[in-house]
């Protein structure tokens, strides 16, 4: 069962518990019983969330990979310096 549900979250990315139920057709309390074991192993990493979907309040454990990490994000980073030498204006140069 732990593999199947390695390899769905491979598959599909990050995923609401209920949601994996429904995709592999297991009873969602034997999931429950994997996704902590896998957890306690660091395989995964879930969270407590809620979620609004057309005004109904969705609760439950977001589930992903731990070694997928996300992807890093657009634009400039915090702490980058522009080059003086590229006849930035603003910049003092000794």
């Amino acid at each position: 069962m732990n593999e199947t549900i390695i390899k769905y979250l491979k598959d599909s990315g990050e995923q609401l518990d209920k949601d994996i139920a429904e995709a592999l057709h297991v009873p969602f309390e034997e999931l429950q019983k994997s996704v902590n074991e896998l957890s306690s192993r660091g395989e995964i990493i879930c969270c407590k969330v809620t979620r609004y979907i057309e005004g109904h309040k969705i609760e439950g454990l977001s589930c992903r990979l731990s070694c997928d990490l996300p992807a890093p994000a657009r634009g400039r980073k915090t702490g980058v310096k522009k080059d003086a030498s590229a006849g930035g204006a603003g910049f003092l140069t000794d």
